[in-house]
């Protein structure tokens, strides 16, 4: 069990140790794929926001331990759609279009728009909640196809269970996200039907971009006694807006994400990005390395999860951070 803590510049994490259960900006490594000694990895990610960057980041660094340096042997052509659903579309046709020795989808939409395009380049995803129900994969154990890698689903129990530590009382808890992506939506039923077995009524709204987010979550706080959020990029993307939403009305939030933890919600139990990054990088390299193929290559969960509590947003909500503990 170990122990950090985030707010006013600190936060306090405890890990659990779990079994393996607009315009879009481009950028690329100094190496040259026509180097036969090179490799080329395309990576696709659907928006900037703390969890994925931490992702893409923990990738190259669980690819770099396993012997493939960027500028060196390994070169990086990674684009980012800006939440842009066009965007998706036209660089996963670029990527494929270079033929690339493997690729990165980060995220779902991600992911998908990549597939779309390709059944034959070898692909690892990260930063997914539920490969199967995307289509991603036939199964985790036996993905079937030309992609493998690592989900981000956690235990949704777990966090409403979190937050109902922290409000005890609560007749009503909020959930709000973007209606609009499939894996926020599968978090959103899971988390309202534990609400329903504990006897806590919900109230669910959704936005559609971060244009929203400010209006939805003001709305929502003002009817509630503490707030869900999944792992949702449109809501991630806006995490800073949310965080002064809930120190004025005074309602806290669990976000399903650490990040979002740190960028403006309360506390929650889950992933380290950055960790899954790398996890999925070094399943990246036995595919590069021949080791291994994305058909026969079982989907990885997380291998530890933290307890993040924000230590400045429980002082400003009047809670004492020492009080919320990891449920049992």
């Amino acid at each position: 069990m170990k122990k950090k803590l985030i707010g006013l510049s600190i936060l306090t994490a405890a890990a659990f140790t779990l079994g393996a259960c607009g315009s879009g900006a481009t950028d690329s490594g100094s190496g040259s794929s026509e180097n036969k000694d090179t490799v080329t990895v395309g990576v696709l990610q659907p928006v900037e926001h703390g969890s994925l960057d931490a992702a893409y980041e923990g990738f190259k660094e669980g690819l770099a331990e396993n012997g493939y340096t960027e500028g060196e042997n390994i070169t990086f052509e990674y684009s980012n759609a800006q939440n842009d659903q066009a965007q998706l579309k036209s660089m996963s046709e670029k990527l494929v279009k270079g033929n690339p020795d493997l690729l990165l989808g980060i995220g779902t939409p991600a992911a998908q728009s990549l597939l779309n395009e390709t059944t034959e380049i070898p692909m690892v995803i990260t930063a997914v909640t539920d490969p199967v129900d995307a289509k991603l994969v036939a199964s985790l154990e036996e993905p079937g196809g030309n992609v493998t890698g690592t989900t981000d689903m956690v235990s949704i129990d777990k966090q409403i269970e979190l937050l109902l530590s922290i409000v005890p009382d609560a007749e009503t808890i909020g959930i709000m996200y973007n209606a609009g992506e499939p894996n926020s939506k599968i978090q959103a039923d899971l988390a309202e039907e534990a609400l329903t077995k504990a006897g806590v009524k919900t109230k669910v709204l959704t936005a559609n971009s971060t244009n929203d987010v400010q209006q939805v979550t003001t709305s929502l706080a003002k009817d509630v006694d503490g707030i869900y959020i999944p792992t949702d990029n449109t809501f991630a993307s806006a995490s800073a807006v949310i965080g002064d939403v809930a120190k004025e009305l005074k309602v806290p939030i669990v976000p399903a994400s650490t990040d979002q933890v740190t960028e403006g919600g309360l506390a929650t139990i889950g992933i380290d990005y950055r960790s899954l990054g790398k996890q999925t990088g070094e399943m990246a390299a036995k595919i590069l390395k021949g080791e291994a193929e994305p058909a026969s290559m079982p989907v990885e969960s997380a291998s530890e999860l933290e307890l993040v509590i924000n230590e400045e947003m429980a002082k400003a909500l009047g809670i004492d951070p020492d009080s919320i503990k990891a449920p049992k």
